[in-house]
C-alpha cells in the first residue's frame, strides 16, 4: 500500500492554483470538473508520476471550521521537503510569500512555516542528516 494522493483544503481553487504552481512551483496534473468545483492535482516537477496534491475546497461546514481552528493555533497543514530551507525561504520571501516562522534549525530537520494566502500555514523542511 502506498500514498498516491492528498489533499489539503483551500478556501478558492483559482487562488490557490495560481500560487501553488507559479509561486511554489508545483505543476499541475488534472483539472477536471467535478460539479461546482474542480478536480485539481499537482505534482511536484522533481516527481511528476509521485504523490499528487489536490486542491480540495473548503466548501463544507466541517472543513471550513477544521482549516480556521489549525490556521488560528499557527498549525501548519502539510509539511513539503526542500533541499535547503534558507534558499527557498528566501526565494518565497523575495516573491512576497509571508513567513510565520523563519528557517530554524530543530536538531534532524531545519523548518520554516509560511502562509499560502488560501486558508492555510504550510511547513517546509530540510533534512539535516543529509547535509
Amino acid at each position: 500500500m502506498k500514498i498516491i494522493v492528498t489533499s489539503i483544503f483551500v478556501e478558492d481553487q483559482d487562488k490557490a492554483l495560481e500560487f501553488y504552481t507559479k509561486t511554489l512551483g508545483f505543476e499541475l496534473k488534472h483539472d477536471v470538473p467535478s460539479g461546482k468545483f474542480r478536480w485539481i492535482a499537482l505534482v511536484s516537477p522533481e516527481d511528476q508520476g509521485g504523490i499528487e496534491l489536490i486542491l480540495e475546497p473548503n466548501d463544507h461546514p466541517a472543513a471550513k471550521e477544521y482549516q480556521q481552528k489549525l490556521f488560528a493555533d499557527g498549525i501548519p497543514i502539510t509539511m513539503f521537503g526542500v533541499e535547503n530551507v534558507q534558499e527557498e525561504y528566501q526565494r518565497l520571501t523575495d516573491l512576497g510569500v509571508k513567513f510565520i516562522m523563519k528557517p530554524t534549525d530543530v536538531g534532524a530537520v531545519t523548518i520554516a512555516v509560511f502562509d499560502d494566502t488560501c486558508g492555510n500555514l504550510i511547513q517546509i523542511a530540510q533534512n539535516n542528516s543529509s547535509n
